[in-house]
């Protein structure tokens, strides 16, 4: 073969990954001066391009993801109704709950659906945020928050509330007779590199819907990539309905938080001149998805301190259009 061919064969091959690198190095470099920032890992395509832990972390240690953790609820959700195990987002939860529902029940109950669970749109009061706690404390943790008095109509306003989500995980334990994580094992485990390291229970032993999930930045971003990859696992199984990503997508409401769209547990907003769908937990635990780029990111930060009102997140939202200027300055080199 000629040199000249061989060369050119070899720039091909190279050419994407390799211009990115020291590209996104620097970015990564610069990214330690964040300092709840504990990982980064970016990916395209399926390929891992770069990936960095700061002050002694790793991508390959188990994190608490937090709140992101609501996604990986919301996929099982729309696996259970590929599978035939709930009818679909417009399914009333009331009668998939009845033993837990409080004495002389808000008739309003009986409106809430699948779908509003899922956008937080139930109309409970929340019991995130300031009544977190109390929540938390109770005996049993989907009887409180199906008694938490109405502040809007089913389908209104969010209501950002991790009982909503902990409702979902009751359902599917209802629906199916197995514990959430075995679910999660089975079903999401089809993936490569997908495991959860550790998942807290309530207080009947239900996993706990929305908060407390432990996975490495490794295992976050594979899955991420279902999402990515329109549903089909690195090996080519499918996992996820194309329709159900496209639905979990689509905003159905505003975030009370930054005012972004707010689809089944996936966040939406524009990033570089891209639309991004995101995870986002307590502290800064991110699962970013840039569909047009093929980029999937993960990262975790301290889960100890509020990343919205430090400006941590924003921070981070920065760092990934940072990210997405790099790939795209090489693709243009």
């Amino acid at each position: 073969m000629p040199a000249l061919v061989l060369s050119f064969l070899v720039l091909l091959v190279l050419s994407a990954p390799a211009r990115a690198a020291p590209a996104l190095a620097a970015v990564l470099d610069d990214a330690a001066a964040l300092a709840p920032l504990r990982t980064v890992v970016v990916a395209r395509d399926g390929e891992v391009l770069a990936e960095r832990g700061y002050r002694g972390h790793a991508t390959t240690r188990p994190a608490n993801i937090k709140s992101a953790s609501k996604a990986v609820v919301s996929a099982l959700v729309g696996i259970a109704i590929d599978r035939g195990l709930l009818e679909g987002v417009d399914q009333p939860t009331a009668p998939l709950l009845a033993d837990a529902l409080p004495p002389d029940p808000d008739p309003r109950l009986q409106a809430i659906t699948i779908g509003h669970l899922l956008s937080m749109q139930a109309g409970l009061a929340p019991t995130s945020g300031r009544n977190y706690g109390r929540w938390v404390a109770s005996p049993d943790w989907v009887r409180a928050a199906l008694a938490q008095p109405f502040v809007d109509e089913p389908g209104g306003g969010m209501l950002y509330s991790t009982g909503s989500t902990h409702l979902l995980t009751a359902i599917l334990v209802r629906v199916s007779g197995r514990p959430a994580r075995a679910l999660a094992d089975e079903w999401l485990g089809v993936q490569p590199g997908f495991a959860i390291a550790a998942w807290d229970r309530d207080p009947q032993g239900i996993h706990f819907g929305g908060n407390q999930m432990a996975m490495t930045p490794r295992a976050l971003l594979a899955f991420g990539e279902l999402y990515r990859s329109g549903g089909l696992s690195r090996d080519g199984v499918r996992v996820l309905d194309p329709a159900w990503i496209a639905a979990s997508w689509t905003p159905r409401t505003r975030s009370v938080f930054n005012g972004d769209g707010y689809g089944y547990a996936w966040f939406a907003r524009r990033i570089a001149g891209h639309e991004v769908r995101y995870a986002w937990g307590y502290g800064g635990q991110m699962l970013y998805v840039v569909p047009a780029l093929g980029l999937t990111v993960a990262m975790t930060s301290d889960e100890s301190a509020a990343s919205a009102r430090s400006g941590h997140r924003d921070a981070l939202h920065a760092l990934l259009a940072r990210i997405v200027e790099a790939v795209e300055g090489a693709e243009a080199r």
